[in-house]
């Protein structure tokens, strides 16, 4: 097994831009590869006034931001942008959601509604999206409306429901991740889904991580393949769950986050061994935030008296809230320790992991005497937790 040196990953996973696999069929808008917005001249004899106008006092934007969009985009009379904003309002779209569309692709203010927007929008209903839905998936990528309909959304999102052999299933991703119709499929998701399946990886648990996070997949070939040569390195079996897990916990973590997530768990006195002991038991270990760690390390060590390497043991009792589950469940174990009714050497797993009902039935309704006392008091933490969430 290889020691936290080694466990301290092998490279950053650099973030890189996609070249998108299809360019649009939009003779009338060859601006439509841009995302964002260019530098603009500060020279407002070069601006449109009318233009610069409606785009401030329509589409709220800054003065700034209207002298840069009308490089890129400039009308006369109202009509046009009108009318866009029309379709969109018509379609569900709330005014933030629309002006988020504009801002990031102004030029669709002159795009025709019935000839360019609405066969997109269309097509995402006739899958089974509902309006919000297709608000959704628009609003976080806007670049969908400038990407050909036949040439790139069509076959990406057939990609997908072949793949799953679900239409449902493949609407989903494109609702949790819409992006993915304007990625190169073929290059990247469909490059590591063979890769995972040379490594011999289960189907289902391919699907299932793609279904999820299909993120993780847009990244180049290369890349994939070091991480999964790396999970597997450190003991994560590839026809396991665990093993996409690890990949999608890994490839969502930089080099330097890693390392301070290692450094945490040092600060209480975890060896190299515990630390990768804790992460092949639960990768989400790596993914709690350094202050989720500290405090509930703190809680269990400084406030509950236990040792350090029980935790490692059983991590799973790191992604329990401290509000809501660890301190009420903590208040009915000091009463019962105080009135000598369980043992001090309770087990941490037998009262935290349980679920609700199993707890009570367990440490409240199994002492009759106290048991209104010990129910009243942990109903008023969990109400206590409640009401912080509300400050």
């Amino acid at each position: 097994m290889r020691t936290v040196v080694g466990f301290l990953r092998k490279a950053p996973l650099i973030q890189v831009s996609f070249t998108l696999s299809a360019s649009s069929n939009l003779p009338h808008f060859p601006f439509l590869h841009f995302c964002f917005f260019c530098t603009a001249s500060s020279s407002s004899s070069e601006a449109h006034p009318f233009t610069v106008s409606y785009l401030i006092n329509s589409c709220g934007f800054s003065h700034k931001e209207a002298l840069s969009a009308s490089r890129f985009v400039t009308f006369e009379t109202p009509e046009k942008p009108d009318s866009v904003f029309a379709f969109f309002d018509g379609h569900g779209f709330s005014e933030s959601q629309i002006s988020r569309i504009v801002r990031s692709k102004p030029r669709l203010l002159i795009a025709n509604p019935e000839k360019i927007l609405l066969p997109k929008l269309q097509f995402f209903y006739s899958k089974g999206a509902s309006k919000s839905d297709v608000a959704r998936i628009i609003v976080s990528t806007p670049c969908i409306l400038t990407r050909s309909l036949e040439n790139q959304i069509v076959p990406s999102y057939n990609f997908f429901k072949d793949f799953f052999q679900s239409e449902e299933m493949a609407m989903g991703v494109v609702t949790h991740f819409s992006r993915v119709l304007v990625f190169d499929l073929n290059t990247y998701v469909e490059s590591n889904i063979n890769a995972l399946q040379e490594f011999e990886v289960p189907k289902s648990n391919i699907a299932a991580l793609l279904r999820k996070q299909p993120r993780t997949f847009m990244v180049r070939p290369d890349q994939f393949r070091e991480v999964l040569e790396e999970v597997k390195e450190m003991g994560f079996h590839p026809s396991k769950t665990k093993f996409v897990v690890a990949v999608q916990v890994i490839r969502g973590i930089s080099k330097s986050t890693w390392k301070r997530k290692i450094e945490v768990f040092k600060r209480w006195g975890w060896s190299e061994e515990e630390i990768q002991l804790a992460f092949l038991k639960l990768p989400w270990s790596m993914v709690l935030s350094e202050d989720k760690i500290m405090a509930t390390m703190d809680f269990f060590i400084n406030k509950m008296g236990k040792e350090s390497s029980l935790i490692a043991r059983r991590p799973v009792l790191l992604l329990f809230s401290l509000e809501k589950r660890i301190i009420p469940r903590y208040s009915v174990v000091q009463v019962l320790l105080s009135k000598g009714l369980i043992s001090k050497d309770f087990s941490l797993p037998a009262v935290f992991e349980p679920t609700e009902k199993m707890f009570l039935h367990k440490f409240v309704n199994a002492y009759k005497e106290e048991a209104l006392q010990l129910l009243n008091l942990y109903q008023k933490k969990i109400s206590d937790s409640k009401k912080q969430d509300f400050l």
